[in-house]
């Protein structure tokens, strides 16, 4: 596990620099899971590090395969100095620690909900799990364990969320596409949605 959380980091380091600052959440019953903060330019990235350590477990299954499974971390990017982001390390750790929790499979499409804004002042509860491979490669691991894959996180309002539930997560990112949204910032309004 250590081992793979050394190569996880490294990767993170390689695509996104040194992080400026860190912070660790454990959950009863999970392993520990770090957030780590990168700044560049005007954006803040926020990466965890310790989701991949264990693979996601179908939670139909009868019991986990402690190698086989889907391995992934969380990547979040935002506008920095427009609103206490930072406050986002608490929602990230829950939601890198919920395959372990819940036996949830995060994969690119699916929503995630924290049930609380995301950061002061968000208008933002939930994520859209984007898809891999754009920020920070996957990171190939011996067979026969899968790569880690690095999800970018999409904060959505409530209402894209409830939209997205409807038509879907490809027709909510082509919304957001053709109308220019800027995913990063923190404290954007709603797409318009018809």
């Amino acid at each position: 596990m250590g081992e793979i959380l050394a190569l996880v980091e490294a990767r993170l380091l390689t695509a996104l620099g040194e992080p400026d600052a860190r912070a660790a959440v454990t959950f009863l019953g999970t392993d520990r899971i770090e957030v780590l903060r990168f700044v560049d330019g005007d954006v803040v990235r926020y990466a965890t590090l310790g989701m991949s350590a264990q693979p996601m477990a179908d939670p139909t299954a009868v019991l986990a395969d402690p190698v086989k499974g889907p391995r992934a971390e969380l990547v979040v990017s935002v506008r920095a100095g427009l609103a206490d982001t930072d406050k986002v390390l608490r929602p990230l750790a829950v939601l890198a620690a919920s395959p372990q929790v819940e036996g949830v499979v995060v994969a690119p499409g699916a929503s995630l909900e924290v049930g609380e804004p995301l950061w002061p002042g968000a208008p933002f509860s939930s994520v859209l799990v984007a898809e891999p491979g754009g920020l920070v490669e996957d990171l190939e691991l011996d067979a026969p364990m899968e790569p880690v894959r690095f999800l970018p996180l999409l904060p959505m309002t409530n209402n894209e969320a409830a939209w997205k539930r409807v038509r879907g997560a490809q027709e909510l990112q082509e919304r957001w596409l053709s109308h220019g949204t800027d995913l990063r910032d923190p404290l954007r309004g709603s797409v318009a949605l018809d």
